[in-house]
């Protein structure tokens, strides 16, 4: 069905010692939207995305992909399924140039970086994956760039080519916007906007105008646990969400 959940948890919930990080959160995200993860510092955002992308195992509960369940798969294995992982550090090679981090990236995805050398077709295949997500990312300028010579929110859109280059179907973004200015920031909006013909997108992100242009619906946690979920607008006009905290933000934020 076109509206059945792409990924769903049930009851998902992980403890360190005596604290419970994620508590008994159910959480879907729909083929095609992209879902914002919105909550505090504290507020168990990150260690959700870690126990969606297998870095991290659940204490208790469910993680369902395509109505299968996933939970206690490795980060290989979820990749393999087709869930990309982006972090809130730039996970970069500083060193190698544009198009060398998404060759890696992809040489990786397709059965390790020895065994891509020994085969010339898959050698070709990783180039011209590496080729079409430079384009997608508007990075083909930069592809014999090294990606210590660029700029940081350059460097952000090539974190976002290199998950691509894994060929997801799901893509986990752990705060793609951090740390930039405005013009960087909406260029990566927009980039991220792009992708939703073709790519499902879960976002943690604390840039509020970016998350209430881009996002379809929106998921906001507070103490581990899911405050309320829903379409953006609904979110958006939510008086528990904005005394909990979204505060006067939400007033400055334009339609």
């Amino acid at each position: 069905m076109k509206h059945e959940a792409i990924l769903a948890t049930r009851g998902l919930t992980r403890r360190f010692g005596g604290l419970v990080a994620v508590n008994d959160v159910d959480f879907d995200v729909k083929p095609g939207e992209i879902h914002a993860i919105l909550g505090p510092n504290g507020a168990g955002k990150s260690t959700l995305i870690n126990l969606l992308s297998g870095e991290i195992p659940p204490s208790a509960g469910e993680v369902c992909y395509r109505g299968k369940p996933i939970q206690g798969k490795s980060v290989r294995q979820t990749a393999r399924l087709g869930i990309g992982r982006s972090h809130q550090k730039t996970n970069i090679f500083p060193r190698l140039n544009c198009l060398q981090n998404c060759e890696l990236a992809a040489r990786i995805h397709m059965g390790g970086v020895f065994a891509s050398w020994r085969s010339r077709h898959r050698a070709r295949e990783v180039s011209r994956r590496a080729l079409e997500v430079l384009e997608t990312c508007r990075l083909t300028h930069r592809a014999h760039t090294p990606a210590a010579d660029m700029s940081y929110g350059e460097q952000r859109q090539l974190q976002i080519a290199m998950v691509l280059a894994t060929a997801p179907t799901l893509m986990l973004l752990d705060e793609p916007m951090a740390g930039m200015g405005r013009e960087e920031t909406d260029q990566v909006a927009d980039l991220l906007a792009s992708l939703t013909d073709r790519y499902t997108l879960v976002l943690i992100e604390h840039d509020m105008d970016s998350v209430f242009r881009l996002a379809d619906r929106i998921t906001v946690m507070v103490d581990g646990c899911v405050l309320e979920s829903g379409p953006t607008e609904q979110i958006r006009r939510s008086e528990k969400v904005r005394d909990v905290y979204l505060g006067r933000h939400d007033e400055e934020v334009t339609a």
